[in-house]
């Protein structure tokens, strides 16, 4: 069946979603941003069919429409689609990663004869914008729908067909459980990566010795701590009941945690990390809520060229590399270059090329 999918917002989201819809022939992907310079980008970059200066004009034609924006800005949408002319049996969706707001939006659009189904395509890069999409973004990572209780079953599996083809794993949830759901593995880790950093900055005027100290597992633990602040801003405020009670628990257990360090007993110290580092242990290798790498540890040796040796390795065997660093704090950390890749297939490939083709010994976290 031909569809036209107009999907608003063309960062690396819109642009990852337009990309992907576009390996079938049956789907014409418009496109629209705010942005004049990434609509024409967009164009120019073939990641949609063709883009569109009045987004009220071009959803007119369309059977889907995804905003690919900021959850502000997407209930902003939202409430301009109430005056506008929509086709009959128009589909909207949105990629927001917190969905209770978006969902009692949602309902006074229900009321109206417009049907929306909330989703989260649960991936992301280091890296944003237009320039950054790619079809294959949200390969093998979840991808939340949100249907209102009162949604046509056939228009989810008509959204769920559509999105088959990002080739992500496609869940129906409900809007309350998603945003549970986040704020554990997300939201609120978010908040404690930023909370250790700011404690770190209180020691630093103290001792500047500690932030040299910190490029180990520190900033591992901490690099979500990086992201985009406004963005979370936003999420905090809108995901604010779940956060708050993931902090309190949290509190709860930073006092549990507290008391078996007083009581200083061996066994029962070891327990509480082994407990940890089991659980751990069994999390699925995939993407989840937070954009996630598959990082390489190689044991380089310190002269000229090393490094180099290395990528070209790796490029010889047309492996793609998303990152690379230099590991300078070694504490808990077997390899001082860490080469990371997208995908657990491409870090085993080059995984196989270090060993047969080098020298160096790796390791994999």
């Amino acid at each position: 069946m031909r569809q036209t999918v107009l999907i608003v917002g063309l960062g690396l989201i819109g642009g990852s979603i337009a990309l992907a819809l576009q390996k079938s022939p049956q789907n014409w992907v418009i496109g629209y941003d705010t942005n004049p310079d990434t609509l024409q980008s967009a164009k120019v970059l073939g990641v949609v069919n063709e883009a569109a200066t009045d987004p009220e004009q071009a959803i007119r034609y369309a059977d889907v429409c995804i905003f690919a924006t900021p959850v502000n800005a997407t209930l902003a949408w939202m409430e301009k689609l109430t005056t506008w002319q929509l086709p009959e049996n128009l589909i909207v969706s949105d990629t927001g990663s917190t969905k209770t707001l978006i969902m009692e939006k949602a309902c006074e659009l229900q009321a109206q004869g417009i049907s929306f189904i909330g989703g989260h395509p649960m991936a992301g890069s280091h890296k944003s914008g237009v320039l950054a999409a790619k079809p294959i973004l949200f390969e093998n990572a979840y991808y939340l729908l949100t249907p209102l209780a009162e949604e046509k079953p056939e228009r989810v599996e008509q959204l769920r067909e559509l999105l088959k083809l990002t080739n992500a794993k496609l869940m129906v949830v409900d809007a309350e459980e998603h945003d549970h759901m986040t704020s554990i593995v997300s939201h609120f880790p978010h908040v404690v990566a930023a909370s250790l950093v700011h404690q770190l900055s209180e020691e630093n005027e103290e001792n500047q010795l500690t932030k040299q100290l910190a490029a180990g597992g520190f900033r591992d633990m901490t690099r979500i701590a990086a992201s985009n602040p406004q963005m979370w801003s936003d999420i905090v405020q809108q995901n604010k009941k779940h956060i708050l009670e993931q902090l309190h628990r949290w509190q709860a257990e930073m006092t549990r945690v507290e008391a078996i360090i007083k009581r200083d007993s061996e066994q029962e110290i070891t327990a509480f990390f082994a407990g940890a580092k089991d659980f751990r242990d069994d999390l699925p290798l995939t993407q989840g809520a937070m954009f996630s790498t598959y990082d390489l540890y190689i044991d380089v040796p310190d002269h000229p060229g090393s490094i180099a040796e290395v990528t070209a390795l790796l490029a010889q065997e047309r492996i793609s590399i998303t990152n690379i660093r230099i590991v300078e704090t070694r504490e808990d950390v077997f390899g001082i270059l860490v080469v990371s890749f997208t995908s657990e297939e491409d870090r085993n490939r080059a995984a196989k090329c270090i060993k047969t083709r080098s020298p160096y010994e790796y390791y994999i976290a």
